[in-house]
């Protein structure tokens, strides 16, 4: 099952999307089309990267959104790049979501006390290869970080491509602390500390900030699934999200999406142009103690 993004709009303005199209050329919604697992059997999953590693704007899974294309996340009426807090410059993994899955702002998790964050469920891929934007990759599932984003639960899920030259060495969390030392710790100080400089506090973390393993990571995103299944059946209040989707609903939901639909969505937004350049503030670099 392949993949390809078609881009719309103008790169770093307001105005720039990522469309996903299936092997047939058809529009799909990442969110909903895609499936959760490449190979259920080997527990291999599905990763959309939404910001490939060392780059700075946040691009997103616009749920809200028709066919849910990849988006920049706005802020104050501008596009929003993530601080760079030193020593960490951009993202330091390929950061993305799993598709078909959902954190449910209305339910609270036993274990960190907090309800979803409204969006998939987030994955770093840790392999050794920086994906492009919007390529959809099997990753191997090895651990979670349970992060609490201003009092939501946001499940932080460690993975590493399957095509990395080293993922069969990778089982279980403890393989990234032996193989890749120092990796973890500097991916709780990245999230605990990225907000800092937009005058936000420090992140908290569930279970002292420590990594659960691979069980415990696979029944969490099973649990997104489950709640995404009962958003995208309508037994869940979707609220303001846009459950459309091509491949999933019967054509007697209102949120089947025909081919021709999709493609309207589409030609509805402009052809892909000029790209606009990055801020020179993007590279700054933010310094501040630990504590």
């Amino acid at each position: 099952m392949s993949f390809t993004i078609e881009e719309r709009g103008n790169p770093n303005t307001q105005s720039y999307r990522v469309f996903f199209k299936n092997a047939e050329g058809k529009y799909v919604s990442p969110f909903h089309d895609i499936p959760m697992y490449a190979d259920e059997t080997q527990h291999i999953f599905h990763m959309v990267v939404e910001v490939p590693r060392w780059t700075n704007a946040k691009m997103e899974i616009a749920t809200k959104d028709p066919l849910n294309p990849l988006k920049q996340d706005i802020k104050k009426g501008n596009l929003r790049y993530v601080a760079n807090v030193f020593p960490h410059k951009g993202y330091i993994w390929n950061y993305g979501a799993i598709p078909q899955t959902w954190e449910d702002p209305g339910h609270k998790d036993s274990d960190t006390g907090c309800c979803g964050d409204n969006d998939p469920i987030d994955v770093c891929d840790i392999g050794s290869k920086v994906c492009s934007r919007g390529e959809v990759i099997k990753v191997k599932v090895l651990g979670v970080l349970a992060m609490i984003d201003e009092g939501e639960t946001d499940w932080k899920v460690i993975a590493i491509n399957l095509e990395d030259p080293e993922a069969k060495e990778f089982k279980n969390i403890d393989d990234v602390k032996r193989l890749k030392p120092g990796y973890l710790e500097a991916t709780v100080d990245w999230f605990r500390r990225y907000k800092i400089p937009d005058g936000k506090p420090e992140n908290q973390f569930a279970f002292n900030g420590e990594f659960k393993d691979k069980d415990f990571a696979i029944n969490t995103i099973k649990v997104t699934h489950g709640f995404w299944k009962a958003l995208i059946s309508q037994q869940t209040n979707a609220g303001g999200l846009n459950c459309k989707n091509t491949c999933i609903s019967g054509e007697d939901s209102s949120f089947c999406c025909s081919s021709d639909e999709a493609k309207t969505v589409v030609e509805a937004t402009c052809p892909c142009g000029n790209e606009d350049s990055i801020p020179l503030t993007v590279d700054k670099w933010f310094y501040y103690a630990n504590n």
